[in-house]
């Protein structure tokens, strides 16, 4: 079954579960949208399910900036209130506001 909604939002902080990173949400799939490699380069005993929301973030962690792709299931809201430092950030986001970060264009 597919699940109809995804939990986090454009311009919303996540962190991951498992590992040391946090980014903002700049994109959603409502399912895995990504090649079988990377799908299977992921250990067996860890692959998330396909039929849930995929995040696409710019990510960051204590060593680097780079962009990430993670389920819904190995993600948790992160309200730590504090900036993300993606260099990228601010060709998608305003200022950081209550944790958020506002679209600065119009989606189609």
């Amino acid at each position: 079954m597919l699940k109809s909604r995804a939990r986090y939002h454009l311009g919303q902080i996540v962190r991951h579960r498992k590992h040391p990173f946090r980014g903002v949400v700049f994109d959603v799939d409502a399912k895995f949208n990504n090649t079988d490699e990377w799908y299977e380069s992921i250990p067996e005993e860890a692959r998330p399910a396909k039929n849930q929301p995929f995040y696409h973030l710019l990510a960051e962690n204590e060593q680097s900036y780079y962009v990430a792709y993670v389920s819904e299931q190995n993600l948790i809201a992160d309200y730590s209130g504090e900036p993300v430092g993606h260099p990228d950030l601010p060709d998608l986001f305003g200022e950081i506001e209550d944790g958020t970060y506002p679209l600065q264009f119009q989606m189609n």
